[in-house]
């Protein structure tokens, strides 16, 4: 009798943990196709029109000249949409588990969040790779070393000494601890959970965290590759997935580590360009 009840009560609750997990699903995707939209759009601006010489006027990208507040804030909104539109899909995991945990919890009667409030938080550090990133691109905007086409530098010393550094980094103790948390969503909720809103918001901080320590080199490849290069964008957001999702993801990256120290070791070198 007690395991018929049992089986009556767990179909609802299975039911509204599915329904849950789809009205998720389909947030991010929706978050991520925005962020994309926006990317390519961008991109086709800029391979469509080259470099403007105004800023604002149909073309959120810097100007050639001095920036300005206009171009430091296009510049910024650039890299934090590129930033969603490629890491929001590789947090799905870490996402849809801490909405099921979130409505199990509630089962219990224990306070119910939104998930977007994780989310924001997550999406919040990003937005601090972001600023970082624009920072960057102007320093190489200001010292001539940036190619405006396409958003890349042009100096092969430069270029080079990124590609090396994230070849290192690859192999490192920090990008293997920050890989294992985004590789354990369920390890991290039952270590790092917070009740409440606010709770919800510093764990999605936290998790941006661990995901920003992981990838951040990977994301200053861009500069090597091209800001704007929208297959190189998808190849890493791809790479970045797989790192986080497959079984052997620490193995693709140590493999990724040594061909990226050969490429930027061929750069510096005056090898190849």
């Amino acid at each position: 009798m007690t395991d018929a009840v049992t089986s009556q009560l767990s179909t609802p609750i299975e039911s509204v943990l599915k329904r849950d997990r789809a009205v998720v699903m389909a947030g991010i995707l929706l978050v991520a196709a925005l962020a994309w939209g926006y990317t390519v759009y961008l991109a086709s601006q800029m391979n469509g029109t080259g470099m403007g010489p105004a800023m604002g006027t149909g073309m959120a990208m810097p100007n050639v000249g001095s920036w300005n507040v206009v171009d430091w804030s296009s510049m910024f909104l650039m890299w934090a949409v590129m930033m969603a539109a490629m890491m929001v899909p590789t947090a799905a995991p870490m996402i849809l588990v801490f909405a099921t945990v979130n409505r199990k919890r509630q089962e219990r009667h224990r306070p119910f969040v939104p998930t977007s409030v994780f989310l924001s938080g997550y999406i919040v550090v990003w937005c601090g790779f972001a600023a970082a990133a624009t920072a960057v691109n102007w320093a190489l905007h200001a010292n001539d070393q940036l190619d405006m086409m396409m958003g890349e530098t042009s100096s092969a010393y430069v270029g080079g000494a990124i590609l090396l550094a994230a070849g290192i980094f690859q192999w490192s103790r920090l990008k293997y601890a920050c890989l294992s948390h985004c590789r354990s969503p369920m390890a991290f909720l039952m270590t790092d959970w917070r009740e409440g809103p606010l709770g919800a918001l510093r764990m999605g901080l936290h998790h941006g965290t661990y995901c920003v320590g992981c990838c951040w080199v990977l994301m200053a490849l861009l500069f090597v590759l091209g800001v704007m290069n929208l297959l190189w964008i998808a190849a890493l957001a791809g790479f970045v997935l797989l790192e986080k999702v497959i079984p052997r993801g620490q193995t693709i990256s140590r493999a990724s580590g040594i061909g990226l120290a050969a490429w930027g070791a061929l750069m510096l070198t005056g090898v190849i360009g």
